[in-house]
């Protein structure tokens, strides 16, 4: 389902990565524009300043008019002008953190690392390019070198970290989020940022894979940002900066309450849990009445994922409606309002639950426990154990285009 345009930007990637030298290639795979331009601001850098104009539209969504900031309101020579004289110290190098670093590495900022030492992220920061001793230190040191502190710890590890690192970001320096998390639940979580920093955020919307591979393809990813403290009276135009140098195509204003309600919920909802149970209670009722597994996951996940789910995004859900059966379109106008009505109060008392607190309650305390990992595997283990999942592995090895698992 590929635009002209996708196709277009990875056909350039490939030719790219097959006529750069391979230290160069890292750099190329933003659509060769970051190395282009990386290139001619070196050359031209005693003769010329790039603009620091900023520009921003207002859209309608829905009968709403919203300020919305693009990649081209932080063109590349821009963002590293506005940034020459800081260092992002990136504290953790989970999903997040490996795809903001990177992306905002090979956009030419001042990036380090921030892991504990000789651990498994270090190890794999170092697989990355990392170098201990120049751009990878242990916590407490990076913190020290950097101006913009990225606390892209995990929120449970934030929680319980903080005591330590939450002394080392002094006045001047700028305390980053991805989340609204630790800040908005600050009873449970004993996170207070310092009154002297400005305290920002930026949440792509996806994952950290997501949001590496979508730079990569020269695309990027929406995103969300939320100003929380404002000490330098320009953390605002830090944050939008910031959002499009790890990544986003566009950027969104929220609040850090807003932003932390609605990610809670969309995960919990349609975005994970709701969309597992769904797709698990449909299947099971198709194999109670006969239907096989292949053709219970067929109906159930793949017709979703791979044929009908890519048409409402790129085109509306009356879109992908139009493009099916007259009876398929008669059906799902008269089911979906019944659906509306049955999950309206799922939703309700979901969303109870995550502005109450509840479901941070039990975050911490199940990504707390010294088990967690274990405990965690075991669970990831049995929804892989579950038959609709287990069918579907032999499903997708039959698309045309299966390069393995």
């Amino acid at each position: 389902m590929s635009t002209l345009a996708g196709r277009s930007i990875r056909s350039a990637g490939r030719i790219a990565a097959r006529v750069l030298p391979k230290q160069q290639q890292q750099v190329a795979t933003y659509s060769m524009l970051t190395a282009r331009v990386t290139s001619a601001v070196a050359s031209r850098a005693h003769t010329t300043t790039p603009r620091l104009a900023r520009g921003v539209k207002t859209l309608d969504f829905a009968g709403v008019k919203e300020d919305v900031w693009e990649r081209s309101d932080w063109p590349i020579p821009k963002l590293q002008e506005y940034f020459k004289n800081d260092t992002l110290a990136l504290i953790g190098y989970g999903s997040q953190g490996h795809g903001q670093g990177l992306n905002a590495r090979d956009n030419g900022m001042n990036v380090i690392v921030g892991v504990r030492k000789d651990g498994e992220s270090w190890k794999e920061a170092i697989a990355d390019g990392w170098v201990p001793g120049e751009t990878l230190f242990p916590i407490e040191e990076a913190i020290d070198r950097g101006t913009i502190i990225m606390n892209l710890l995990s929120d449970a590890a934030q929680s319980t970290t903080w005591p330590q690192l939450g002394p080392l970001i002094t006045k001047g320096k700028t305390l980053y989020f991805s989340h609204g998390f630790s800040v908005v639940f600050k009873e449970q979580t004993k996170v207070i940022p310092p009154p002297d920093v400005d305290v920002i955020l930026v949440a792509p919307k996806g994952s950290g894979r997501t949001v590496r591979t979508l730079f990569k393809e020269g695309r990027g990813i929406n995103g969300s940002f939320a100003v929380f403290q404002d000490v330098s009276g320009k953390a605002q135009e830090k944050a939008t900066a910031i959002g499009i140098a790890v990544g986003c195509g566009y950027l969104y204003q929220t609040t850090f309450e807003k932003e932390v309600y609605s990610d809670l919920y969309g995960e919990r909802g349609v975005l994970m849990g709701g969309i597992q149970g769904m797709f698990l209670a449909q299947y099971k009722v198709l194999r109670a009445n006969g239907h096989s597994p292949s053709e219970a996951f067929n109906e159930t996940v793949e017709e979703a994922t791979q044929s009908l789910f890519p048409l409402i995004g790129q085109h509306g859900m009356d879109y992908m409606f139009a493009a099916c059966s007259t009876t398929a379109r008669r059906g799902a106008l008269d089911w979906a309002p019944e659906f509306e009505k049955a999950n309206l109060p799922v939703f309700e008392r979901l969303y109870k639950s995550v502005r109450d607190g509840t479901e941070t309650q039990k975050s911490l305390e199940f990504n707390s426990r010294k088990t967690y990992r274990e405990d965690l595997k075991r669970e990831l283990e049995a929804i892989d154990n579950q038959e609709i999942w287990r069918a579907g592995k032999t499903v997708r090895k039959l698309r045309p285009d299966y390069k393995g698992e």
